[in-house]
């Protein structure tokens, strides 16, 4: 005989949510992805160097964290190193563009001039002690536009750089780098 005064029973949690595992596999992954292109896009991102133009500070195959948040609300200061979208104009139409690692020398405003071995930024020598030669070039005085920077590699004499091509608009940079995570013997802050 049964006891028909007894409520149904109730559904464990178990049975209730029966969730197909590749739904949510696909929904992690999804969300995965999301996140990771979010935080590429907005905060951070890695880069490697491929060539000599910012050595000693960077070698080439240094790999590097590139942050994008800072100047969204300061601007660059001089001595920043610097990844950036080179002009248009250096490469040929509907060719791929690989983004460029320098360092700020000229801020908007700043007349520079290269003499003698030595940078003058509005007239004072600028004191570069992480340059791995003099520049054995001239170039300048040249006044660096609103909105625009003057970079160049601390390879001074194997950089192509703002001597060679111009200054870079505020809107191409793309972050300042700020840790080396590779090689591990080189792994930390950059200055």
């Amino acid at each position: 005989m049964s006891d028909l005064s007894s409520p149904p029973q109730q559904p464990t949690p178990e049975k209730q949510r029966q969730v197909n595992p590749w739904v949510e596999g696909l929904q992690t992954i999804g969300l995965s992805i999301v996140l990771a292109l979010g935080i590429r896009t907005l905060v951070a991102e890695a880069r490697y160097i491929p060539s000599g133009s910012m050595e000693p500070t960077l070698e080439i195959n240094d790999r590097l964290v590139i942050e994008k948040i800072s100047y969204r609300f300061n601007p660059p200061v001089r001595g920043d190193i610097v990844v950036f979208w080179p002009p248009e104009s250096l490469f040929p139409a509907g060719a791929r563009r690989d983004a460029f690692i320098k360092r700020i020398i000229g801020l908007p405003g700043d007349t520079v001039e290269i003499r003698d071995g030595t940078v003058f930024v509005n007239g004072d020598a600028l004191e570069e002690n992480y340059i791995k030669a003099e520049p054995d070039y001239i170039w300048g005085p040249e006044t660096v536009p609103v909105d625009q920077y003057l970079v160049l590699g601390d390879n001074r004499n194997s950089s192509y750089d703002s001597h060679a091509w111009g200054f870079v608009p505020r809107d191409n940079i793309i972050g300042r780098a700020v840790v080396r995570f590779w090689p591990p013997n080189r792994v930390g802050g950059i200055d």
